[in-house]
């Protein structure tokens, strides 16, 4: 499942495939939050509908998308915001949580880390055969999320668990003689 975190929009794509196959979709939406309620109120609100989808559609990952560094300092609160609700539903259900940044998902799905919106949003309904991309874009982001992970994710788990094997310090052979007394 990918999810495109937002305060206003927070959209939802389900996917069904394995490294190497087209997927298929299952499902598409979006949550969204009226701009006149309060910060907290709207986070209960995404918290309530993230909990929907997953128990809705029980998936086995949840892929969620890295927030960067914006211009707009207010929209980044509430992306990261939304974002980290996303992940606490998710762990309280037990599952595996992966960041994917904007550009990994473009490359993935595009080809491209700068495609633009409309890109991703008409790569989306290539790959899934689709008569057009998923809408709004926050609900095609999410597909995309989902779809690269789909094809990335096995390589990026395999990847970070090999710099965190090389990272743990080795253990190195007692070079100088134990002391008895």
């Amino acid at each position: 499942m990918g999810i495109d975190p937002g305060l206003t929009r927070c959209g939802f794509g389900v996917v069904d495939g394995v490294p190497g196959r087209a997927p298929t979709l299952v499902d598409v939406g979006v949550a969204r939050t009226p701009a006149d309620l309060d910060v907290a109120r709207r986070l209960v609100r995404l918290e309530v509908a993230v909990e929907e989808w997953l128990l809705r559609h029980r998936p086995d990952v949840v892929a969620v998308e890295r927030v960067f560094a914006q211009h707009n300092v207010t929209s980044v609160m509430g992306t990261a915001q939304a974002a980290g609700v996303a992940m606490l539903v998710a762990a309280r259900h037990g599952l595996p949580v992966v960041l994917h940044t904007p550009s990994e998902v473009k490359a993935a799905v595009t080809g491209s880390g700068r495609a633009d919106k409309a890109q991703v949003g008409a790569m989306v309904a290539r790959i899934l055969r689709l008569d057009a991309p998923p809408r709004p874009a926050d609900a095609a982001d999410a597909v995309a999320l989902a779809i690269a992970h789909v094809w990335r994710g096995p390589a990026v788990n395999r990847y970070a668990e090999a710099v965190a094997a090389h990272a743990r310090p080795a253990r190195l052979p007692r070079t100088t003689p134990r002391r008895v007394s």
